[in-house]
């Protein structure tokens, strides 16, 4: 990510996240999705760094940010990695900032919106669902799209054993599926999300399991609550509404009432098959004011 500098930033005890921070002006904070790491952010962060200061962290966990071992369930859940974050904004100097995440980076950006509405100013997340509505849509058949979700819930040991045994072909198998543009995800980016992958098999496994889990009681906790997103909240999302059975807009308008949703015709890796749109939904996004 050429302009950008990169850091070590100390977020809980033990805990460090590689972060790329290049670009001047107000904050926006960019978290990677699966499988993938900050990288998967370098086109659309060149284009916001002209007039934002730009954050890529690797998500705790990922890519070359520490990998705690799971030591319980809230080592992997959103709750601790959306806490990360806060801390990370914190310790480069911002309280308040922009926050965009995509696919895990989404589930992570969802939390931090709902736990802590006074650092988060706006909210977009790309093509994930919240957790607890991403359970509820999978169902019948349609729900092979998600095996791996299932394979990972699996408690500790099969799971890490069968991806780890062929780790490539795993995660390479999703660069390969989810893309519309193949060419988005050049050979050279692609080593860098299998090597960091391969890297990280029982973290990436404990997130997942995390989301089985832990996640789903903190989801449903706030639903009961009537806890809602307070910020403006824009989502980009693939037509997984029509593909699975649900009226997605709605699903996302319950947790997010100054909402603006988008259902886009690119692939699963839509910050790298079309940067600029992306950015430009994220600018509209920072310049909208709340409703």
């Amino acid at each position: 990510m050429a302009g950008f500098d990169h850091h070590r930033v100390p977020v809980a005890d033990g805990v460090s996240l590689h972060t790329a921070v290049g670009g001047s002006g107000t904050p926006v904070v960019l978290l990677h999705g699966f499988p993938q790491t900050h990288l998967m952010w370098r086109h659309v962060a060149a284009d916001l760094a002209a007039d934002h200061t730009v954050i890529c962290p690797d998500l705790r966990g990922y890519g070359d940010s520490d990998k705690p071992a799971a030591t319980g369930p809230d080592t992997y859940s959103k709750r601790t990695m959306a806490r990360d974050v806060v801390v990370l904004a914190r310790e480069l100097g911002y309280g308040r900032f922009a926050l965009a995440g995509h696919d895990r980076g989404a589930l992570v950006a969802f939390r931090a919106g709902l736990d802590h509405p006074g650092a988060v100013s706006r909210l977009a997340c790309l093509d994930a669902p919240p957790t607890l509505d991403m359970w509820e849509a999978l169902h019948g058949v349609s729900a092979a799209v998600g095996f791996h979700l299932y394979l990972m819930a699996q408690p500790p040991g099969l799971p890490e054993r069968m991806i780890a045994a062929s780790a490539d072909a795993f995660f390479g198998h999703f660069l390969d599926l989810w893309s519309k543009d193949p060419g988005a995800v050049p050979e050279e980016v692609r080593e860098v999300y299998l090597r960091a992958c391969r890297g990280a098999v029982p973290s990436i496994v404990a997130d997942y399991r995390a989301s089985a889990g832990i996640d789903v009681e903190h989801d449903t906790a706030d639903r009961a609550a009537g806890n809602r997103l307070r910020m403006p909240v824009t989502v980009l999302q693939q037509d997984w509404g029509a593909a699975l059975g649900y009226d997605a807009a709605a699903l996302w308008r319950a947790w997010a009432p100054d909402l603006r949703h988008t259902t886009v015709p690119y692939g699963h890796f839509m910050a790298e098959e079309a940067p600029a749109e992306v950015a430009a939904a994220l600018r509209e996004l920072m310049a909208r004011r709340a409703d």
